[in-house]
């Protein structure tokens, strides 16, 4: 196992890298985002990843959902997604819940970590109230167009910071979604690790018309 993770046990020892083996975490969609996070993540070395995703592969997705290829329209995301996963990494194990997040949440999996790669507001806020009344953090990301948000929550309450609703968004780009999902899987991995990371704090970035990036950080209110 130490030989196939080498660059990361370069990084922080075997002994951390034994205890990424021993966490579990549930990513909350298995679209866009989903798909770079399971990429990112799913060959890392942590030892039980579910993926939630009651959606089917369309045409229109491929092109920005890189863990999907032409012929796989029709099938279940989550299940798609999982079966890479175990195929890049032996030493993972990736659950398919071919459901919504209410219904997952309705069968008690203890995780230690969620991480957000939905598409809505409404189902946020469901992650958020299911994680403080868990007392569990989770990874909040979004994407539109060329811009991206990114937040660890812990104390403070997705609710209060953004005003919940049902919005169709605009068209996206592939490069922000993974550029988005990258950092989100960063943070994931620096916490499973030990490592320091900054909680309750808003990342946004986006291109401005020169096309030059802008990155802004916002401390949000803790509850």
């Amino acid at each position: 196992m130490m030989k196939y993770f080498h660059r990361q046990v370069q990084l922080w020892g075997e002994d951390t890298q034994r205890e990424l083996q021993q966490k579990k975490i549930a990513i909350v969609g298995a679209g866009g985002l989903g798909s770079s996070l399971a990429f990112a993540l799913g060959a890392s070395g942590i030892g039980e990843i579910h993926m939630i995703d009651f959606d089917e592969v369309s045409l229109h997705n491929i092109h920005r959902q890189i863990a999907f290829k032409m012929g796989d329209e029709g099938k279940n995301k989550a299940v798609v997604n999982c079966e890479l996963i175990e195929q890049r990494c032996p030493f993972v194990k990736a659950i398919a819940h071919e459901c919504n997040f209410t219904e997952w949440c309705e069968k008690n999996i203890e995780v230690d970590l969620i991480i957000d790669a939905t598409d809505n507001l409404p189902t946020r806020a469901e992650i958020n109230d299911y994680c403080r009344g868990k007392n569990l953090p989770w990874i909040y990301g979004s994407v539109e167009a060329f811009h991206g948000q990114v937040c660890f929550f812990k104390e403070s309450s997705f609710r209060d910071a953004f005003k919940i609703t049902s919005k169709t968004p605009e068209g996206i780009t592939a490069p922000i979604v993974m550029h988005i999902a990258s950092l989100q899987a960063n943070l994931a991995l620096r916490y499973l690790a030990g490592l320091s990371v900054k909680k309750d704090w808003l990342y946004y970035l986006f291109f401005n018309n020169e096309g030059e990036l802008i990155t802004q950080k916002f401390s949000l209110p803790k509850v």
